[in-house]
Order: structure tokens, then sequence, then C-alpha cells
């Protein structure tokens, strides 16, 4: 069961159940200091007045973001100091890192309650709210259903007090904070399942289990057939190395209090890769390069979970996903280098390597989205060993055809705090995909801009509407504990498209 998160006030007497209370701490030039606004007292235990900077520089505590030292010695509930990072900078972020630290050392079982200043630093309520409550529960996460001895016992507490106001509005943030973190948290489950149990049938099941109970939300479901017969020649070709047969997931979502921009209903159709595990097919990746290979399925995680919250945060747009699910296996029948297919606009793509198989699959669906008309197309996808070169594990690539489009999204990502950044689509470098034999390759120039040659591959499909591709080879796992990300899947993107979408057609507060 996943933490919960409420709002309180000070009270005189604490719960019996609680077991830590977290202090804020920024960094100062003279030291950690206590911010301004803090109560005297919370639940009727006394909070520190001043800290003392030798004794904060003998326990090495410098009030870094997510930094938490215990204040041993006092009765009751232990007191725990929680960095901020510098007092000048601190933002949602901070707090995001913050509660998944101090959840996280708040101990097992019982509820922890963490301290606010009054006026929340400078931050809307609400935003804080969120913030915390999103690090919390996503710091807090954790999948253990494939442990033979499965631990009862929650890891970190099971409730988190926040002691703040105003009370209305942060309680607004805690509850939309609690929708992103549980789509997160659901796409995370589906990225870390192993492959043999997320097969292309049980993902596509999985996600009608979830989506078949929200609001406005239907889901199609197209089998190997229905594929072949609507012409989707990238997917068909991929999945020929695998026995296992692919899926076309397709879910809409229909606004009950939509808004209207010019006279219409803004439309976004979302796109994801959807590869539930990766061999490379006959250009065979290496056994440590198979390893973390689950996760090539976690773009169609990603749009899927976001269809999922689409209703809880009553978005008032259009929304259709679009998630082309296969393996990519070395079988018998596999594709082969040198093999051409055509991708349903009838454009030919020569496959030189199988190991760029997203891009096929993605083609397809690009095109399908196309053919709904909408009026913004966004891509996610585990695309390139190059975007992790360029930016490592914890930024993502963006690439777009329309320059509002990806300011939006860029806005929406400082918002959600999965970091971005803009690369170009230089026509000079449409000739790294020419194909002596079909309309273009599937691989570039070796060594030379690979995330870049593929999104140029995957623009050809994209029509003259807005497009934007987000390549998230790197932070869709991490290898360890940062921040509020665990081990393993993070669902990165899941909020960042929530924020685009829960504020898409609205006036932007950022100019």
């Amino acid at each position: 069961m996943a933490l919960s998160v409420k709002v309180t006030t000070s009270a005189e007497h604490a719960p019996p159940d609680l077991v830590a209370v977290g202090v804020p701490v920024v960094a100062t030039g003279n030291g950690p200091a206590l911010p301004e606004g803090l109560p005297p007292s919370v639940s009727g235990f006394a909070l520190p007045e001043t800290l003392d900077s030798r004794w904060c520089e003998r326990h090495r505590f410098k009030a870094k973001v997510g930094e938490v030292l215990d204040l041993y010695g006092l009765e009751g509930p232990g007191r725990l100091l929680v960095g901020l990072g510098d007092e000048e900078s601190v933002d949602e972020e901070s707090w995001r890192r913050a509660a998944a630290s101090f959840v996280r050392a708040s101990g097992a079982g019982g509820r922890a309650l963490l301290v606010v200043p009054q006026g929340c630093m400078g931050l809307a309520p609400a935003d804080l709210g969120d913030a915390v409550t999103v690090g919390a529960i996503l710091g807090s996460y954790r999948f253990d259903s494939y442990r033979s001895k499965r631990d009862s016992n929650p890891s970190t507490v099971e409730r988190l007090d926040v002691c703040a106001g105003p009370l209305d509005e942060v309680e607004g943030g805690v509850r939309r904070g609690t929708i992103f973190a549980a789509a997160t948290s659901f796409a995370r489950d589906l990225v870390n399942t192993p492959p043999s149990d997320l097969t292309p049938l049980s993902l596509a099941a999985k996600i009608n289990e979830v989506l078949s109970h929200k609001e406005g939300v239907t889901l199609q479901v197209w089998d190997e057939e229905r594929i072949a017969d609507e012409r989707l020649g990238g997917l068909v070709g991929v999945s020929r190395g695998s026995n296992e047969s692919p899926r076309l997931l397709r879910a809409d979502y229909t606004p009950k209090n939509p808004v209207e921009v010019n006279g219409r209903i803004p439309y976004i159709a979302l796109v994801g890769k959807g590869i539930t595990f990766d061999s490379g097919g006959l250009s065979l990746k290496t056994a440590e390069g198979m390893t973390t290979m689950k996760t090539d399925m976690s773009g169609a995680a990603v749009v899927m979970a976001v269809l999922s919250a689409c209703s809880d945060l009553d978005v008032r747009v259009r929304v259709s996903a679009i998630a082309p699910v296969t393996e990519n296996m070395p079988g018998g029948s596999a594709i082969k280098p040198g093999d051409v297919v055509t991708i349903r606009n009838g454009k030919t793509i020569e496959v030189l390597n199988t190991d760029a198989e997203g891009r096929l699959v993605l083609a397809d669906a690009l095109v399908l989205a196309t053919e709904l008309l909408p009026d913004a197309i966004v891509d996610v996808a585990t695309l390139t060993g190059a975007a992790v070169v360029a930016l490592g594990t914890e930024i993502a690539p963006i690439f777009g055809t329309d320059a509002a489009l990806v300011d939006q999204i860029c806005m929406a990502s400082k918002r959600s705090g999965e970091k971005l950044w803009r690369m170009p689509l230089p026509d000079e470098y449409q000739d790294h995909i020419d194909s002596e034999v079909a309309d273009m390759k599937n691989v570039g120039k070796p060594g030379q801009a690979g995330s870049i040659a593929a999104a140029l591959l995957l623009r050809e499909f994209t029509g003259d509407g807005a497009w934007a591709h987000l390549d998230i080879a790197g932070p869709a796992r991490s290898s360890e504990l940062v921040g509020y990300n665990p081990k393993g899947g993070t669902g990165f993107g899941v909020r960042t498209l929530l924020e685009l979408l829960s504020r898409y057609g609205e006036p932007s507060d950022d100019g």
C-alpha cells in the first residue's frame, strides 16, 4: 500500500503513532540555518530555535537537498533536520527530494510529520503540497512482488502529515500530487515487471484492468491480424522474431468538463514505444546490454499511465494514447539487416540494424496519430544510447517541429522536476538517413548524432502538425537511489505530460 499524505495544523498532543518530526533547514553563507516562520513547537514537542553551526559541522551536516540529520537525545519522536539546499534557490524540487529523504529516514511504520514554515517559503501552498506529496510517495515506492519472503511490514512510515497552511490550498496540492504519484507508480510497476510476465498480451491486460475503471476512457487492443490488415509494416517486421504476437493499444479520453480554444476542444495525441523485451534481434545485444531491456517499454507505460490519471485530474482536453507493443527477438523468422519494411503511410525503411527497432514501430504509430488530426503529437521512447552519451541518465533530450509545443513541454518539465534539454533537428543532417534502396534507412552515420538521426526519421511520419519527441533512454531507469527515484523504472515523463495536459489551453503563468 502506498504511503498516504495528510495536511494538519499544529496540535497540542502528538498522535500515539508519531515516530518522527521533520524540521526543514536551509544552507546559508554562515552554515545551516532554520528558515523564518517555523512554529516554536508542534504536536506538543519543542522545535529548535537556532542551530549551532559548529555542531552541524561536526556532524558533517550542510543542509544539502535531501540531507537528513537526527537530533539525538530528545524525548518522544525523533526530530530530524531535513536539508532544503541553498536558501535562495529552494523550489518544488527541493521539497520533493527533502520529503523523499525524510520519509525514508523516519523509520518503518507509524506516522511522520513534516513542518513547513509559515508562508511556505514563497511557494504557492498548493504547489508545495503537491511537491511534498509526490516526493514522499515516490520516495517510499518499492517493487517487491517477486520476493519469496515478502515483508508485510512497510519499509518507510505509512503516513506523512504535512503541517502547513492555508489548509484548503495545501490539501488541494496534496490531492493533485497523490494522483501524479499514483500514475507514476503505475508506470514503474509495469516497467519493473519481468519481461516474461509482461508480454504484449499481458501488458494489454494490465493496462485494460486499470483503464476500464476510469471515467471517460476507452481502450482498443488490436491483435496481429488487425495490425497486418492496418498495414503497420514496422510493427509486423519487428515482431517477426518473437513467439509472442504483437499488440497495438489505443486509449482515448473524453473530458466531462471540456475547455474550448478558438471554438474547439484541444486534442493531444501521445505515442509511446512498447518493446516489452529488446534482445536487439539479429543485431544481438551483449549479455550485459540485455539485462535492463525490460525497460524498453517505458514509453508505452508512460503514455498509458498518463491516460489513467486524466479523469481523476479532470483534464479538460481530449487525449489519445497509442502504443505499438512487441518483443524484439532473434527467432528464425526475424527481420534481417538489409530488409525493407513499408510503414502505414507507404514510406519505406531499409533496416540495417535490427537493434534500431523502436523507430520502426513508432513510425506506424505516429502515422496513426496524424490520422486522428490532433492539435499536437508527443511521443515518448527509450530510443537511443546516443541520448545517454550526450545527457546522461537524469536529463532527456526533446526534439520538435513546433516551437510553441516544445516551449509548453519544457515549462511543464520545470514544474514537474523532470529535466529536458532542447535538441536541434537540422535539415542538413537529413542525408544521415538516406538509403540506397529505400526512402530512408533506420540508422545514421556511425558515431555521429545518433539521437538526432533517429528523431529525423520519426519526423518523416508526423505530417505537417505540431510534434515533439522525448528520448527517455537515460532517465527511464535509475541504476541507484537518486532523490525520489529508487533503483529500477522511474516513470519519467508521466508527471511532465500530466502537467502539460492539465494546463493545456489555459493562459500561461510563465509568460
